[in-house]
């Protein structure tokens, strides 16, 4: 059975690990405050979580889910995620993570930050450009008319892959924009960021979107 670690526990992280948790996946789940203080969330959830430290998330995943603010990312455990597939959700909020000039100018995306603090793992972008509340309510069966899609993005086509399963399980169809270097057309403010739309929209929506604001 795939274990699914999940570095970062706020929002997005404990919905990732519930929906995972209903298809049958094993989540280990962590945050920067310590396994201790995740025992509520362990408990709703159930038998198949449990919270650990980051590190040991990290090491105890098959696929692991980063979902921490840009600006912690150099403090992710890239030891124990080398090799690994590495979903990462982030967007960048300047408010939050200060000014960040090779994003503001449009010369990388936030993927690529990620990978780059992850040298030898699989990233594959997931789960940026949806309120983390529609992750548990808005899937639907494979087929349903009209069902929602969300984005992916990556360099290494096992990592895409992954995704691609993993978001089905979830009920939701999945729309591939191509290499990390491409993910920015799912960030924050383009026309494909935290609204519903089916596969052809959103493939509309990722077609128009602008690099610079």
């Amino acid at each position: 059975m795939t274990t699914l670690g999940i570095i970062g526990a706020g929002h997005i992280g404990s919905q990732v690990a519930r929906v995972a948790v209903a298809n049958g996946y094993d989540v280990v789940i962590s945050n920067s405050r310590g396994p201790e203080t995740l025992a509520d969330l362990v408990a709703e959830i159930g038998p198949r979580a449990k919270a650990a430290t980051a590190k040991d998330a990290a090491a105890a995943a098959d696929v692991a889910v980063v979902t921490v603010p840009l600006h912690a990312i150099d403090k992710l455990p890239a030891e124990q995620l080398a090799g690994k597939i590495v979903l990462d959700t982030n967007n960048y909020y300047f408010e939050r993570d200060g000014r960040i000039d090779a994003l503001d100018q449009g010369e990388t995306t936030t993927s690529e930050l990620v990978q780059r603090a992850l040298p030898t793992s699989k990233i594959a972008k997931a789960f940026n450009h949806i309120y983390a509340s529609e992750i548990t309510t808005d899937g639907t069966p494979a087929g349903t008319a009209d069902r929602r899609a969300l984005a992916t993005a990556g360099d290494d086509a096992e990592a895409v892959a992954f995704v691609t399963r993993f978001y089905d399980e979830a009920g939701f169809d999945t729309v591939n924009v191509g290499p990390l270097s491409e993910s920015w057309r799912v960030e924050r403010d383009r026309p494909a960021y935290v609204v519903r739309q089916n596969a052809a929209e959103l493939t509309a929506n990722l077609a128009i979107a602008n690099r610079l604001p």
